[in-house]
């Protein structure tokens, strides 16, 4: 089926209810490599339920915590076989801070749906909402479907790029833990490529790759830690695009410029020849 704007750019998708729990919180923090230092009291922010904080990047994942199979790419207007779709942007922008266990109703949309002439690329948003109706975030992400553009739709804008002046205010480096993957699947994305060495090979990888949301919340908490004081609740919006992949065991380096109360930023992989991995990350704070 091909795919058709017209009908596509703002259906509405079917909406879900779900909750999580402190439980979750830790989990997730535990699978992005938080308490690698078990006394830092900034470490324990986010695996001690006593002070819990929740990191923002947490929204993206709470809708699906529980949901392991691949979800099927259908929606109005739109069928894409689910191995020709990468994911192109993620981003989420706080309503208030992400309270530590709740319960949330979420509704999306089709926002955009972009010709690029090889590829198409679709744009999603959603608002999850408490259970009196006030908005807690808002997540907006992107997926790039190859083989899928030249259905006659527009082409949309160019992306915008972030030039640094000088050199960059903050040099980050956080370690992938060899088992990073294997923890961060149990946040729900049991997807083999990141897993299973036979079928990363079979796809075209040398080993698993680690998951592109756990770049985000990585690369997001080393932001938080280092130009926030380790205090999420300060954050509004985070957002980056997905630049290639990381290997469990690598090194990541994030360098950060600050303009105002927005921090730019570009995270490589320093033993790859600075291989790009996230780009246009952008985090805003209060």
């Amino acid at each position: 089926m091909p795919i058709d704007p017209s009908i596509a750019i703002g259906a509405e998708l079917p909406g879900t209810t779900f909750t999580w729990t402190a439980s979750d919180v830790l989990l997730y923090h535990l699978a992005l490599g938080a308490g690698a230092d078990p006394t830092n009291p900034r470490e324990l922010r986010y695996t001690l339920e006593n002070d819990l904080h929740t990191l923002p990047t947490f929204g993206v994942v709470a809708p699906s915590l529980r949901v392991f199979e691949p979800p099927a790419v259908r929606f109005p207007g739109i069928s894409i076989d689910l191995a020709k779709v990468l994911h192109g942007s993620q981003g989420i922008t706080l309503h208030a801070p992400i309270p530590v266990e709740g319960k949330a109703h979420i509704n999306a949309r089709i926002t955009e749906v972009w010709d690029k002439g090889t590829a198409a690329v679709i744009v999603q948003e959603a608002t999850a909402t408490a259970a009196d109706g006030t908005p807690l975030w808002t997540t907006r992400s992107s997926i790039f479907a190859r083989d899928e553009g030249d259905f006659g739709g527009s082409r949309g804008p160019s992306p915008t790029k972030f030039e640094p002046a000088g050199e960059p205010d903050l040099v980050i480096d956080t370690p992938v833990l060899p088992q990073q993957a294997l923890l961060y699947r149990l946040c729900g994305d049991r997807n083999p490529l990141h897993a299973d060495p036979t079928f990363a090979t079979a796809a075209g990888f040398p080993a698993p790759i680690l998951h592109g949301l756990c770049t985000y919340g990585m690369v997001c908490k080393a932001l938080t830690d280092t130009a926030l004081d380790a205090d999420p609740t300060r954050i509004h919006s985070f957002e980056a695009r997905f630049a290639g992949v990381v290997y469990p065991g690598e090194t990541l380096r994030t360098e950060a410029w600050q303009v105002g109360n927005t921090w730019h930023a570009i995270t490589t992989v320093p033993s790859r020849q600075n291989a790009p991995a996230l780009t246009a990350i952008t985090l805003t704070f209060e």
